[in-house]
């Protein structure tokens, strides 16, 4: 049976991909900075948890000997810890890459986003898309995933329900199928076995923001209150944003404003349904 590495393991995704490779009894070796994040899942006999900060090269030493396939999921939406996107998606990344080269690994999954040779622009992608690059030319078999927006993405339209009114920019028709992230585990998981390079994927209903929004206000017993702004004021915000801000604070700002402006509909996948996530929000 392979034996496979997961870096990145503590964090959204991570945590549902590790409970997955556990569940179908995978050996799984967990690469984290903070292995009290994983306590939960410490006593799984097929779990083996390592402590190591992908941006500090010299910590991943000699971590992946015998893992055949490396998945990662390292990778930042709102920078903190004085780290950028390019330390980050970029270069955490790369170490990652470097190191499954020296062990002899067969193959790296690397989880990316929707739309990124698209948007390249964005300070975002500008990072992970340079990984993808670097990725393709090392030579070492790879999958590479592009999920559309998380679940957690979509809790900005929680938060404004909760005050009784939402805002949209533009006319609120853009469609998108965002997914949860125990099903886009199972896809990252499935990816260990797949010949496909590129995974397109997104959950497995497709809505508009306006009935994003509607889900949102209904579940907070608010009447469907949605303001929709004019699309040239979003373009001002993240021009505005761009000129006066860090990428720091403007990145995570112009990565939704511009995904958000048009339809990022992928091939759905899941059982997961969003209004169920929004419950589940708002019962914590």
């Amino acid at each position: 049976m392979k034996k496979i590495a997961i870096a990145g393991a503590s964090g959204y995704l991570g945590k549902y991909t590790v409970k997955e490779l556990l569940n179908r009894n995978i050996p799984t070796l967990a690469i984290v900075r903070n292995p009290k994040k994983l306590q939960d899942l410490s006593g799984a006999a097929s779990l083996q948890v390592i402590q190591a900060e992908v941006t500090k090269p010299e910590s991943l030493s000699g971590i992946l000997k015998g893992i055949d396939v490396l998945i990662s999921t390292v990778g930042i939406t709102r920078q903190q810890d004085g780290l950028s996107y390019m330390d980050v998606d970029f270069q955490a990344n790369l170490n990652l890459l470097q190191e499954a080269q020296r062990a002899g690994v067969k193959k790296f999954i690397y989880v990316s986003a929707i739309g990124g040779s698209k948007y390249r622009n964005l300070k975002i992608f500008e990072a992970k898309e340079g990984f993808v690059d670097e990725l393709k030319r090392s030579g070492i078999e790879y999958s590479i995933l592009r999920p559309n927006g998380f679940f957690s993405d979509m809790e900005d339209f929680l938060k404004m329900a909760k005050k009784g009114k939402i805002f949209l920019f533009g006319d609120g028709y853009q469609k998108l199928n965002p997914i949860h992230g125990a099903d886009l585990a199972e896809v990252v998981v499935d990816a260990i076995d797949s010949p496909k390079k590129e995974i397109v994927v997104g959950g497995p209903e497709l809505l508009s923001q306006n009935e994003i929004a509607a889900i949102a206000l209904k579940l907070h017993q608010k009447p469907v209150k949605i303001t929709h702004l004019p699309n040239w004021l979003r373009r001002a915000t993240i021009g505005f944003m761009r000129t006066f801000t860090s990428p720091k604070v403007y990145g995570p700002i112009e990565f939704f404003l511009t995904l958000m402006a048009e339809n990022q509909i992928a091939p759905q996948y899941g059982r997961h349904r969003l209004q169920d996530f929004f419950k589940e929000r708002m019962s914590h």
